[in-house]
Parts: structure tokens; C-alpha cells; sequence
């Protein structure tokens, strides 16, 4: 098949928006001609990272995959006006400059974050006539709702009805609607998307970046071998709920075992900073933002990472990349969250789970993951490899990615 990947994020960028570059690598390798447009790589600082230059547009062929970036405004602050900049930005550029290059295609796939990639995804559906396949990685208007940018009121009530309106138009255009987890299907057909559309299609994780032998970081920090190390790496942003674990952790400090190192950056770094100092919590370390060919010998650090999610409207629905990161890595979790992300942590075999953004849960779940030991902790993280090669692997993942691309492209007779 000729197919097209139409994403405001790609390779180099680290972490999620590093995913659609290997579902781009995955169906190149299965034989089909894959284009790709998105926008000059700026995630997650908001700078434009070393080695681009801002144009209005660029072509790239990375292996075998054929690029174009369209320009945008790079910005990833708390700042409402500039993310609805950055976002309409690609929007628009892809429109002017970008659109042409997911022409005379059998079927295109579409990440929906953010939803004003729409725009792009509309023209290439109804003037182009190529079909789409919908794959829903954020709730929107749920997202916004959650991440606080938009204080409660008039204004947030007005951009949710304006905002569910838009989905619904999406769902309208698209052949194939791909989600993320159980709940989001359930989700979606309460909202009117007929059950027939929707194909559950999990996400996978950038496994040439995760090996479960990658040397370690522990002599580096200093870290002794009968210490337990717990990570978290990632967006140091409001609903992970990293204030509760910075919390928890100062409720530990007692126990000489616990190491815990923070990796990344985002608008609660500073904040969560202080929070160290001001509680007391001298066993938490933190990194800054590593570099991506870091990651691996930072996974492998941890004996057990964190994977958080403070109590919103969406939290039961949402499944963070770092779940399947972590699986992929061989390592355990301590998960502080419910919804499907704790259905799959329990499944796996791999997790201990605990009631989110509750300081003195946490910090229980830290003691009994202490306690455990690191051989047991080796043993969860093995099981729960076991769990993702059998339910997220990025083979399965690009199989049923391929198999929506084509029953879509069957659809296209109808258009």
C-alpha cells in the first residue's frame, strides 16, 4: 500500500511523540510506501532542536520513510496562547504546504493530538478523497478540562461544547477509529461513534530505545547494590501527580534503601524542586531532562518506576506511555492511578498499585516495594516484558495499524 502518516509530532522527538516514527519504520519495513507530514521537531522544551531550521517547508527520507515538515511555532509552556499557536500554527501550515505530499494515497493514518489537526486531516479526506484512519491518543475535550490551562467557567464550558462539537466531525470523516485502551472504546460509543468504527489498537513503545541489558547508571550516582532505586522519568507537568510522590517520599526518608531519581522537565519542575527542599525529601535526586540515548541505562537504573495520574474526569480512561516503556524495559512499577491504566498494571504481573495522588499510599507502596527486594523486582519486571511482547509489542501494534490502513482503503470505492 502507499499509505501517509499525518502527526504534529515525530522522530527526534523524545518519548510519545517519538511513536509515530516507529509505526512509520514498521509498515516501511512490512513492503508500503509511507509518507509522512509533520512539523520541525520542538517536544519537549519548545525549542527547535539542534540541527533544524525553521522554513516553510523541509523533505527528509529516513529510513525509507519520506518526510516533510511543514513550519510552526514552537512552544511547550503553561502558556494557553501559545499552545493554541503552536497547534493552529502546524494546522495551518500543513494546509499551505504540506497537504500535497499525502496525495493519490490508498489510506492515511492520523494522530488526533492535538484535534486542530483536523484541519490537515479534513482536506486530505474530502478534497484529496484518501481515507482515514483516526487513532485517538488524547480525549479531547477531556484534556484540556484536565491539564488547568483554562481556569473552570463560562470560557471552559463554551470551549467543551465548541470542542465536542469538532470531535464529532472527526469521527464523522474517519473510515477506522483506533483507541488506546478498553475505556476509551466505551467512551467513544457514548458519545455516538458507531461500534462498527472503533478497533482497539494499543500503543507500543519505542523499543530500540529500551533494552532490558543496557547498562546501568547506579555507579555514576553512586547508588550502592542494596539500594532500590525508583524512577520517573518524563513530563514533570500537574497531573502525574508528582507532588504526592515528592511527599511520599519525605514520609520515607527514614529508610536508607529508597534512591529516588526524577527525569525531565515541564512547568511543576521548578515547583517540585522546592517541594523537596521545603519537606524534607533529601532521597529524591533530580536529573534535568536527559539526553534520548540516556534512556536506557536510566531505565535500567530503576528497580521500580512511578507511574502516576492525579484523579480527573479522564484519569480512569488514560494509558501513559511510560506504562508500556516501562513493561518493555523489563522493569516494575509502582502506579499510583486507577481506571484501565491499574487493570493493566495488575494484569501484567509487573506493578504494584496504589490510590492515586495520596501521599501515604505511596509511600506504602514504596515501603512494600522495598521489601520485595530487587530479585523479586527483577521477577516482576521479567513477567511483565512477557506481558507486553504479548499485548503491545510494536509488531502487534504496526500489524493492526496495517489491518485498519486496509480495511479502510477498502472503503475508499465509497468515498
Amino acid at each position: 500500500m502507499r499509505v501517509g502518516l499525518l502527526s504534529q509530532w515525530f522522530d527526534p522527538e523524545p518519548g510519545p511523540a517519538s511513536l509515530p516514527g516507529v509505526l512509520a519504520r514498521g509498515l516501511a519495513k512490512r513492503g508500503h510506501e509511507v509518507r509522512v507530514l509533520t512539523g520541525f521537531p520542538n517536544y519537549p522544551t519548545g525549542r527547535l532542536m539542534s540541527g533544524y531550521r525553521m522554513a516553510r517547508r523541509m523533505e527528509e527520507t529516513l529510513e525509507d520513510v519520506r518526510i516533510r515538515r511543514v513550519a510552526l511555532y514552537p512552544s511547550h509552556d503553561a502558556s494557553p496562547v501559545h499552545r493554541v499557536a503552536t497547534y493552529g500554527s502546524f494546522a495551518m501550515s500543513a494546509i499551505v504546504s504540506g497537504v500535497d505530499a499525502l496525495r493519490d494515497l490508498d489510506a492515511v493514518w492520523v494522530s488526533n493530538s492535538p484535534i486542530t489537526v483536523s484541519l490537515p486531516m479534513w482536506f486530505v479526506r474530502y478534497v484529496h478523497k484518501v481515507p482515514v484512519v483516526l487513532h485517538v491518543l488524547d480525549l479531547w475535550p477531556d484534556s484540556v478540562r484536565a491539564s488547568g490551562l483554562v481556569a473552570p467557567g463560562r470560557t471552559l464550558r463554551a470551549l467543551e461544547r465548541g470542542m465536542s462539537a469538532w470531535c464529532r466531525g472527526m469521527y464523522r470523516s474517519a473510515g477506522r477509529i483506533a483507541y488506546i485502551s478498553p475505556g476509551v472504546g466505551d467512551l467513544l460509543q457514548r458519545r455516538g461513534v458507531a461500534k462498527e468504527k472503533l478497533v482497539y489498537i494499543p500503543m507500543w513503545a519505542d523499543e530500540s530505545a529500551l533494552t532490558p541489558a543496557a547498562n546501568d547508571m547506579r555507579a555514576e550516582l553512586s547508588i550502592g547494590p542494596d539500594q532500590t532505586v525508583l524512577v520517573y522519568a518524563g513530563t514533570l507537568g500537574e497531573t502525574q501527580g508528582l507532588t504526592a510522590l515528592v511527599d511520599a517520599c519525605a514520609a520515607v526518608v527514614d529508610d536508607r534503601r529508597l534512591v529516588c531519581l526524577v527525569a525531565g522537565s515541564g512547568v511543576a519542575e521548578e515547583s517540585l524542586r522546592q517541594r523537596a527542599r521545603t519537606s524534607g525529601a533529601t532521597n529524591i535526586r533530580f536529573l534535568g531532562r536527559l539526553p534520548k540515548e540516556r534512556m536506557p541505562a536510566l531505565m535500567a537504573t530503576g528497580d521500580v518506576h512511578f507511574v502516576g495520574l492525579r484523579p480527573t474526569s479522564m484519569a480512569a480512561y488514560t494509558m501513559p506511555s511510560k506504562v508500556q516503556a516501562t513493561l518493555a524495559s523489563g522493569r516494575a512499577m509502582l502506579v499510583a492511578g486507577e481506571g484501565d491504566v491499574a487493570t493493566v498494571a495488575r494484569q501484567s504481573g509487573a506493578a504494584v498499585t496504589v490510590l492515586p495522588d495520596d501521599p501515604v499510599a505511596i509511600a506504602a507502596g514504596i515501603r512494600a516495594m522495598c521489601d520485595l527486594g530487587r530479585d523479586e523486582l527483577r521477577d516482576m519486571g521479567r513477567q511483565g516484558r512477557a506481558y507486553y511482547a504479548r499485548t503491545f509489542s510494536v509488531e502487534a501494534g504496526v500489524e493492526r495499524v496495517e489491518a485498519a490502513l486496509l480495511h479502510a482503503k477498502g472503503m475508499r470505492v465509497h468515498l
